[in-house]
């Protein structure tokens, strides 16, 4: 996709959401230049255009600024792209979305765990991102803000071992599942790879105490990193495979075990996230169009106690998981076509991921999440 100028992409090597939309303009060969956070344009403009300091942003070349990987993915899909992340089928949407939000959202206990729990074993490395993306003067105060989210994260003591024993899974179930595909459903990549590449790039993939284990215990998965941060398809390793998802609406049986892993790593913190919602907007009763938090900079309507595996922890709930996941029955569904996939999701122990039946949903108005009533 070639434009007269080229898109910018605010965001830092280093970053998580950043990595998800990188990897989405590479594969999709859309001309773009990566400005970091420390550029003067990201405070003077940006900024205030968008209301928060908050990462990545695109601006279009003609001025439009979008933040949120979503939306930024969702502007170049409305237009037409050469590889279109969203699977047509209703199952494989709904899969795909899931793992999104696993990728995205559930497994940062993985990835600040491994960044902030072994920062003593990568501190040259970190303070080196850190110093390129928001200055020197600014990286030790930056580090420090973000180890101190650990807690609210699930990531104690009590669930440390149950962390890594998941990485380790997860590692293991893809290195399998990676014999057989390039990518998650298939042929090509989708919003499934897209969400699960924000964590195995930014954090897992690079920081080097993850990384040294993906490459020595799972190079299959290493491998698919750097297909996802290449330009255009890397699949040199797949002789005659077209870029195509899996026909037919099916999930390749190599991916079910990754999404019964997936269950056994969400719930019940899901669950109890989405009761925790329920209750807060029955008691608050937020008007449509209401900001979801008092402060654009306030991602949590509060603390949730719950299970991560076998260990106690106290979690931050934040209404965007409700922007994800919402995404996963696709438009125009018939409700009878909703309840089979719902119920093929149950097979995988998936059926409560969709959330269903709510009079409210999260959306978005000038780039801050929203209440729809």
């Amino acid at each position: 996709m070639s434009t007269a100028s080229p898109y910018i992409l605010y965001g830092v090597p280093h970053s998580l959401y950043t990595g998800k939309a990188r990897c989405y303009l590479r594969n999709q060969g859309i001309e773009y230049v990566e400005r970091p956070t420390s550029h003067p344009d990201f405070a003077s403009r940006i900024v205030p255009l968008i209301g928060r300091g908050i990462i990545p942003v695109l601006e279009t070349p003609d001025g439009e600024v979008i933040q949120d990987t979503i939306d930024i993915i969702d502007h170049f899909e409305q237009r037409g792209v050469q590889y279109p992340a969203y699977p047509e089928g209703p199952l494989q949407r709904a899969v795909a979305v899931i793992i999104e939000y696993y990728g995205g959202q559930a497994m940062l206990k993985q990835s600040m765990h491994y960044r902030w729990s072994y920062r003593e074993q990568q501190e040259a490395f970190l303070h080196h991102a850190f110093a390129s993306g928001s200055g020197a003067d600014f990286a030790d105060k930056v580090m420090g803000r973000m180890q101190s989210y650990l807690p609210r994260l699930g990531v104690t003591e009590q669930s440390i071992a149950h962390i890594e024993r998941s990485y380790e899974t997860l590692l293991d179930l893809l290195e399998d599942h990676f014999q057989h595909w390039p990518y998650l459903l298939g042929g090509r990549p989708c919003i499934a790879d897209y969400g699960l590449i924000a964590s195995m790039f930014a954090h897992l993939g690079r920081d080097p105490v993850p990384a040294q284990i993906m490459k020595t215990r799972a190079p299959r998965v290493y491998r698919w990193v750097e297909r996802m941060t290449a330009p255009g398809l890397d699949v040199t390793e797949y002789a005659g495979c077209a870029a195509e998802l899996v026909a037919g609406d099916r999930i390749p049986p190599s991916l079910e075990p990754v999404l019964r892993h997936i269950a056994a790593d969400i719930f019940p913190e899901l669950t109890d996230k989405l009761v925790f919602i329920d209750a807060w907007v029955d008691r608050v009763q937020p008007a449509d169009g209401d900001p979801v938090t008092d402060k654009p900079q306030q991602r949590q309507l509060g603390l949730v106690k719950t299970h991560y595996h076998d260990a106690p922890v106290e979690v931050g709930v934040e209404p965007y998981l409700l922007y994800v996941l919402q995404r996963a029955v696709a438009p125009g569904l018939e409700t009878g076509q909703v309840q089979q996939v719902v119920a093929k999701l149950g097979d995988y122990g998936l059926g409560k991921a969709v959330p269903l039946g709510g009079d409210y949903r999260v959306g978005r108005q000038n780039n801050i999440e929203v209440w729809q009533r």
